[in-house]
């Protein structure tokens, strides 16, 4: 009885096949859904997005201008940013974490590097469009959550001459304040968090600045 419930199996499963000299099984087909049973936007989207830029001395001819994070422009910095646009990473990380929960293409297809119009461009132009397709589908923040990695710029600078006695001064402070202006919502919808990188490769050598983000959308009311 074992043995011919064994070759049912065998008879029904469907066929190997051979890839690199491995046996791997073909996955069945996965069964058709009933979109009667599917909303067609759903009341929460969730979506991430990462970027990193390149960083160099201000003379090097690749920099297109300076570091700019968050919409906070770095301009004592000493190095400036490689980009097309002005290489913002936490806009540009933003900006495809929203189409990412829309389904949408990423940013390079919406804003290629390869198109003169957005050379230099302020990610501002970006965000916009980002919150355009998100309020065209009846969706805002719900709230977004920013990681900035990078060994240098600081974003805590005690020597900053804005900086209170004892304290340092916090550029994540601004960065909540432009993030939240751009996508029309409330700052305690937006968190801004930051890290160096360990002096680990290319961002812990003060080569480059990164960002992952991720961010919920809610269906408006």
């Amino acid at each position: 009885m074992m043995a011919s419930l064994m070759m049912c199996s065998l008879a029904l499963a469907p066929p190997a096949r051979v890839r690199g000299g491995v046996s791997v099984r073909a996955t069945p087909a996965v069964a058709s859904f009933d979109p009667a049973q599917w909303p067609a936007e759903p009341p929460l989207r969730i979506g991430h997005g990462f970027d990193i830029h390149r960083m160099a001395p201000k003379s090097d001819p690749e920099v297109g201008g300076p570091v700019t994070i968050g919409g906070v422009v770095f301009s004592e910095f000493e190095l400036g940013i490689v980009a097309h646009s002005d290489g913002d990473v936490v806009y540009h990380s933003i900006v495809d974490a929203i189409f990412g929960a829309l389904t949408l293409p990423d940013i390079g297809q919406f804003f290629p590097d390869t198109d003169p119009r957005w050379k230099g461009a302020p990610s501002d132009v970006f965000m916009r469009e980002a919150w355009e397709q998100m309020d065209a589908r009846g969706y805002r923040v719900g709230n977004v959550d920013v990681t900035i990695i990078a060994q240098a710029p600081r974003m805590m600078v005690m020597d900053h001459p804005l900086a209170e006695p004892g304290k340092p001064f916090d550029h994540k402070l601004k960065m909540v304040e432009n993030i939240a202006g751009q996508l029309r919502c409330p700052p305690s919808r937006v968190n801004v968090k930051a890290r160096t990188h360990e002096k680990v490769d290319a961002v812990g050598e003060k080569r480059a600045v990164s960002c992952h983000v991720v961010i919920i959308l809610e269906k408006k009311l």
